[in-house]
């Protein structure tokens, strides 16, 4: 006799999880089971429960949100199947206007057992913990950016203006020097320049232990094969797989592509064929960091010292496939220049080709 499956929909709050099982048979029943604390031992009495009334296979599904995985992990360490899935790959009803933690739970148990869930990539333990370092030092880098602007605000609109390169020690040096008409100013500025030390040193300590950490990875061939691409740093490739995981789990680059969100939106119906700018559907600190190292293909096809350094100990064929991406992507930056495209357009359109490049090096890399 085959054994009917039970599907399980988590609605997971910071406090609290809405559980709703549905039958196995499509079209069956779909019931709220009741509302537990947001704990993972407390999803073990849930569990036992429903095992008593004779089911004994589950599946299990949960919106991703600012919970993490904790759900998940302790669910399949259990020996059950879990899903873990975007908001926005869940389908709606547009005429639905009710909302309610009940609905949603047992909306998400009706959509799993049929089939009409997409799971997102969970990464383990150790891929998360990076993610999360890499996140922080972007975090950082941010707060460096804006308290940067304050005091470049605050100088401006008293009448200071550095004409040379901004941030240097010269520049530093220049701004200590500033005295101002009012103490309360003084005091004011003295405390923007504090602020911009602060976070400067910051970012430099999370560099620090990012390139120590890195070396540690099971990841770390990945991110140092990507490095042989010309624009591609240490930062950008820790980020890319970080965020990514194993980039070989995408069967071809096209997926890839439209994961990060790369990929033209497109409203097409009958005869007319309209497409628009990227979907931005994807994730969004990869999308950021490629467009950032797209910027250096608007040079001549070139192996520098640095990339030269960086590309000394890696196989011959991660290195014929960065050389083979710097002469396409240069070309193709120089020929949509010549059609006067606007340079946001190019620098997006080298970047989803280079995500190709750095699918294709992955390719080549063992990971263990």
């Amino acid at each position: 006799m085959e054994e009917i499956v039970t599907y399980v929909g988590l609605d997971v709050h910071k406090n609290s999880i809405v559980i709703a099982p549905a039958e196995g048979e499509r079209g069956g029943e779909v019931r709220f089971y009741g509302t537990i604390e947001n704990r993972v031992s407390a999803l073990d009495p849930v569990i036992r429960k429903l095992q008593s009334d004779g089911k004994r296979h589950f599946e299990f599904v949960y919106e991703a949100g600012p919970c993490g995985y904790g759900i998940y992990r302790h669910l399949v360490s259990k020996g059950f199947e879990c899903m873990v899935v975007a908001p926005s790959r869940i389908p709606r009803a547009k005429g639905n206007r009710i909302q309610t933690d009940r609905r949603d739970a047992k909306e998400l148990a009706r959509l799993l057992r049929a089939g009409d869930l997409t799971p997102i990539y969970v990464p383990n333990v150790e891929d998360e913990a990076m993610r999360d370092l890499t996140r922080a030092r972007e975090d950082a880098k941010t707060a460096q950016c804006k308290a940067r602007q304050r005091l470049q605000g605050f100088l401006l609109r008293h009448g200071f203006r550095y004409g040379k390169k901004s941030w240097s020690k010269a520049h530093l040096r220049w701004m200590s020097d500033i005295a101002m008409a009012h103490p309360a100013q003084q005091v004011a500025l003295q405390e923007y320049i504090d602020t911009v030390r602060c976070s400067s040193e910051r970012v430099d300590r999370l560099t620090r232990q990012l390139c120590e950490f890195v070396s540690q990875w099971r990841m770390a061939p990945v991110v140092e094969a990507i490095q042989a691409l010309r624009g591609v740093s240490l930062i950008t490739a820790a980020t890319t797989v970080a965020e990514l995981g194993d980039l070989s789990r995408f069967d071809t680059p096209g997926p890839l592509m439209a994961f990060l969100g790369l990929v033209p939106s497109e409203h097409s119906s009958g005869a007319h064929v309209r497409r628009g700018s990227i979907t931005k559907s994807g994730n969004g600190h990869v999308r950021r960091v490629l467009v950032q190292s797209a910027w250096a293909y608007r040079f001549p096809a070139r192996v520098s010292r640095a990339l030269l350094r960086r590309q000394e100990h890696l196989p011959r064929a991660v290195c014929e496939i960065a050389w083979q991406a710097q002469l396409r992507l240069c070309t193709r930056y120089r020929r949509l220049a010549a059609r006067r495209k606007p340079s946001q357009v190019i620098v997006t359109a080298i970047a989803r080709e280079l995500s190709a490049f750095m699918w294709a090096i992955a390719k080549q890399v063992p990971v263990n």
